[in-house]
């Protein structure tokens, strides 16, 4: 009876010195676990919703998108959810690390050695990958900033086309002639956005000598006109073209120049068509195009 009850009292004595370790560290831990999914959750939503569209899409008559309406809800889709990641991760990565550094503490270990293994390993990762940390800080500034998007027509110097997609370390563009290239937002030291705000079609007529300047000028503006009133065109521009006059001389031609404001984007098709206009109404007078073919030997 007496060795029965040694037992118990040692199986009692060990369960409450061994407690702390089999139920209250943990429940500790397990609590710091589900704050912390508590959390993440909440702030993933939180994003969510401040990322998320203010406003539906209009339908035209038939019922669909247009194709520049497809393109900015394209554009703004995807950098609203490349954003919503970039700070989810963040979120997710902090949180993890506080339940890390909290486990830690409740096992006994000191964090602090952890905290400046952590600072010393992160500075050496940081400095082999620097190149990697400038990509995704550059992609992130650029889309806070929103300097492109897709559909848009950009000039990152050696890449020069349409926006296909953008990340957080690369942006695809995609040139006239059909080559997608790959840029990395690190590299990008620069951007010309030809799709932001306005654009300005501009035309320049040359005329081989001798020609009389004011009466082609003004067969040149009423033909520009003209052709901005084609149903075609008309929607992409903001104002009437305009006659600026003589843009420069040379022996053998005189070139005048015309501008319009239109929509971003808009402004080679505008282009093409005021030529496609200029160049019948001269001819329909007989004033002479210059080109290579007809300049003196």
């Amino acid at each position: 009876m007496g060795a029965v009850l040694t037992n118990v009292t040692e199986a009692f004595e060990w369960t409450e010195t061994s407690r702390e370790w089999l139920i209250d560290k943990p429940i500790e831990v397990a609590i710091y676990v589900v704050v912390a999914l508590v959390l993440r959750w909440v702030a993933h939503r939180f994003i969510d919703k401040m990322t998320s569209p203010k406003r539906k899409t209009l339908l035209t008559s038939n019922g669909k998108k247009n194709r520049d309406t497809a393109l900015r809800d394209e554009r703004r889709d995807q950098r609203r959810k490349t954003i919503a990641a970039v700070f989810k991760s963040i979120v997710s990565l902090m949180l993890a690390a506080w339940v890390v550094l909290m486990v830690l503490s409740i096992i006994g270990l000191n964090v602090a050695p952890f905290i400046a293994s952590a600072g010393i390993l992160g500075i050496a990762i940081g400095w082999g990958a620097q190149s990697l940390v400038r990509d995704f800080l550059s992609g992130i500034f650029m889309l806070l900033e929103d300097q492109y998007g897709v559909g848009d027509v950009v000039d990152l110097g050696d890449a020069v086309g349409t926006v296909e997609t953008v990340g957080l370390r690369v942006t695809t563009v995609r040139s006239v002639n059909g080559t997608l290239w790959y840029v990395r937002n690190g590299e990008v030291l620069r951007v010309g956005n030809h799709s932001q705000g306005y654009a300005v079609a501009v035309l320049d007529v040359s005329l081989a000598r001798p020609v009389n300047v004011t009466e082609a000028s003004r067969i040149v503006e009423s033909a520009a006109i003209a052709g901005a009133q084609d149903e075609k065109i008309s929607e992409h521009l903001l104002e009437q073209p305009v006659m600026l006059g003589v843009d420069q001389t040379t022996a053998y031609t005189v070139t005048l120049r015309v501008t319009a404001r239109v929509r971003a984007g808009s402004q080679w098709a505008v282009q093409r068509h005021l030529n496609t206009c200029i160049v019948s109404a001269l001819s329909s007078a007989d004033i002479t195009v210059h080109s290579d073919d007809n300049a003196p030997a």
